[in-house]
């Protein structure tokens, strides 16, 4: 708390040095030192929700340990038992405090950045109504556009001042996973999988995302890092639902996974090549990144790959971790924290391999984009 206020304090500062009694809206607010952009804004699901689910019914929620076991403000809302993939994004950035949620994020705060990141929240407009309230995708891009009215105010309506600050921060977007899991391979619940064909449905999916991604960039974002989806058929809820014969995935989900990471790789090229002039996104191959910590697992510390440290049933992946419940006690050994979501040692991982290398990144890396 005592840091957040002390970066409030010192961006207001730097927004009242800067200030020019005949033009108000020159104003170009300075990121602390030794952070690399000065907001960093964020839109996804339960991978890196920090705590929009908190309020609303639902049962996508993680504000009860044992969740946020190892987090220094407890349980937050936080699906993992410490830092999310974008809270170790933010801290190598140099962001002295992790960005706010929407649902509390007020004020000189939005300078910032916000995170609107909402578990079960999908592409689609119905993806995850199965599990109950949650923001979707377009909801998410909307509550920006409500951002950037507040935003608007302190710059005293000069917009080619916003949009310049605007298009220094950084802008990440994790979606697909739930329009998979909690959509085209749900058939009781959802029609998807009869109404399209695998690839027809990721067809439709990116042309959403595009129109999405596109209404961001109208918006003012520049900066952009899209991920690919996971590799889904191998997270603990899956092996405990299909698994058989001892095989370690469901390779008739990765595979049909392919169609969306393909087609987002080669829509990330579009954008990139003169589609929306001015932007630069990259692509975080977060499907391989997944695979390569399962099937090296070892060579990264994790002994246990194919099930969560907290749960109920098989692998721990038939019910994620219930209040209170005792997870396993060398969560560094763990892969998976519960029967969808990865621990915090690997999140943290990949946020490192991402930022600073092109193992996982497509054109360039993070550290690259940031500093752009």
């Amino acid at each position: 708390m005592k840091y957040q206020f002390r970066d409030l304090v010192l961006t207001f500062m730097s927004i009242w040095l800067s200030l020019s009694p005949r033009c108000f809206s020159q104003v170009q607010p300075r990121p602390p030192q030794g952070q690399q952009v000065p907001c960093f804004f964020i839109f996804g699901d339960s991978l890196v929700d920090n705590g929009n689910n908190n309020g609303i019914l639902t049962l996508a929620r993680a504000n009860y340990r044992p969740y946020g076991i190892d987090f220094p403000l407890g349980p937050t809302g936080r699906f993992t038992n410490g830092r999310t993939y974008v809270d170790a994004l933010a801290q190598l950035m140099g962001f002295r405090t992790y960005i706010p949620p929407s649902s509390r994020a007020r004020g000189l705060e939005l300078l910032r950045g916000v995170n609107y990141a909402s578990g079960a929240a999908g592409i689609r407009q119905e993806t995850g109504d199965n599990l109950g309230a949650h923001t979707s995708m377009n909801a998410q891009v909307a509550n920006f556009g409500n951002t950037v009215q507040q935003l608007r105010r302190y710059f005293r309506g000069d917009n080619d001042s916003l949009s310049s600050y605007l298009s220094k921060c950084m802008f990440f977007s994790g979606m697909g996973s739930n329009d998979y899991l909690n959509n085209y391979f749900m058939p009781d619940f959802y029609s998807t999988s009869s109404d399209y064909t695998a690839s027809a449905y990721a067809t439709v999916l990116l042309q959403d995302y595009a129109r999405q991604l596109g209404q961001l960039y109208s918006l003012g974002a520049r900066k952009v890092m899209v991920t690919a989806v996971g590799q889904i058929g191998c997270i603990p809820y899956q092996l405990a639902r299909t698994r058989a014969n001892n095989t370690k995935c469901n390779e008739k989900i990765n595979n049909v996974i392919q169609y969306f990471n393909t087609g987002l790789k080669k829509m990330v090229q579009n954008f990139n090549g003169g589609q929306l002039p001015g932007a630069k996104f990259v692509y975080l191959d977060f499907y391989k990144s997944s695979q390569d910590l399962s099937t090296n697992g070892t060579s990264f510390g994790f002994e246990v790959v194919d099930k969560g440290c907290c749960g109920v049933g098989r692998n721990n992946g038939q019910i994620t971790c219930l209040p209170l419940q005792q997870p396993c006690e060398n969560r560094e050994k763990y892969l998976f924290w519960d029967a969808f979501h990865p621990t915090e040692l690997a999140n943290i991982l990949l946020a490192k391999a991402t930022y600073s290398s092109q193992s996982y990144t497509y054109p360039i890396n993070i550290q690259q984009l940031a500093m752009l």
